[in-house]
């Protein structure tokens, strides 16, 4: 009788549900008593919308983290949602948006962005995206983008930096500016559309008016800073309607976020 308890016992411990291999908690926020962790994602530099219900949303590019868990099933949804939207508090985030009904809370401290959803069978969907600075390995050169233009009409100006959903060229961007104006230096009489590409993640509208004010950037910094004249540059801003590469991933949308110089 011993023999067959044991067995028994050996067998429910071997069929309890484990965490999936190679996923573990967030320092950040402790896991629900009894939930599992079912699926997760980790990636050095990423885009993820805060989709807020009501409020917009928050795009932040960054170090981003998910984790997905299977709650007990003894826990109801209020109850989940009850102690997740507790736990943000206690742990000293900044709520920005927090609804029980839809069972969904965004916080952030600092420049660390968090939400937490319990979806409708009692999962819970934890996204953690930290602000990190964007760096530019490849710095736009003046005779591959006069190749460009001179073969396709268009050319990539790699190099040019913003801040996410922001329309502010950042300081590292002045060595792709400077090739710009080498460009256009070399050929006096080439005039260009300056175009703003964006990926598709978060609403429409507010990509394609961000590509707008972008390129409107570049030519205003282009002209006040640098003396291009006026007549030789128009912007325009594309939005997401002309991707280089697919959206379903970061390496896309990476590529897609750009500014294009156009022969006119």
């Amino acid at each position: 009788m011993r023999l067959v308890c044991l067995a028994i016992l050996l067998t429910v411990q071997v069929a309890t549900a484990q965490d999936k291999k190679g996923c573990q908690d967030s320092p950040l926020i402790s896991r629900f008593p009894g939930s599992v962790i079912s699926d997760c994602k980790d990636s050095a530099d990423d885009t993820f919308a805060f989709s807020m219900p009501g409020a917009g949303y928050k795009k932040v590019e960054g170090e981003f983290h998910y984790l997905e868990y299977r709650s007990p099933k003894t826990a109801s949804n209020a109850q989940l949602a009850r102690n997740l939207g507790a736990a943000l508090r206690t742990a000293g985030y900044t709520m920005v948006y927090e609804s029980q009904g839809q069972n969904k809370f965004v916080g952030h401290m600092g420049k660390t962005w968090i939400q937490l959803e319990v979806s409708s069978n009692g999962e819970i969907w934890e996204t953690i995206v930290k602000e990190i600075a964007l760096t530019q390995d490849v710095v736009a050169n003046a005779a591959e983008m006069s190749n460009g233009l001179t073969n396709s009409g268009h050319s990539v100006v790699n190099g040019i930096l913003f801040d996410t959903g922001k329309a502010d060229i950042k300081p590292e961007s002045a060595p792709a500016l400077e090739e710009v104006v080498k460009l256009l230096k070399q050929n006096a009489a080439m005039k260009a559309y300056v175009v703003g590409h964006t990926d598709n993640v978060g609403a429409l509208a507010s990509n394609v008016d961000l590509s707008k004010r972008r390129a409107a950037a570049v030519v205003q910094m282009l002209v006040t800073k640098y003396g291009v004249t006026a007549d030789r540059l128009q912007s325009f801003g594309a939005g997401p309607y002309a991707p280089l590469s697919s959206n379903d991933n970061e390496a896309g949308r990476t590529l897609n976020r750009r500014v294009e110089l156009v022969k006119q």
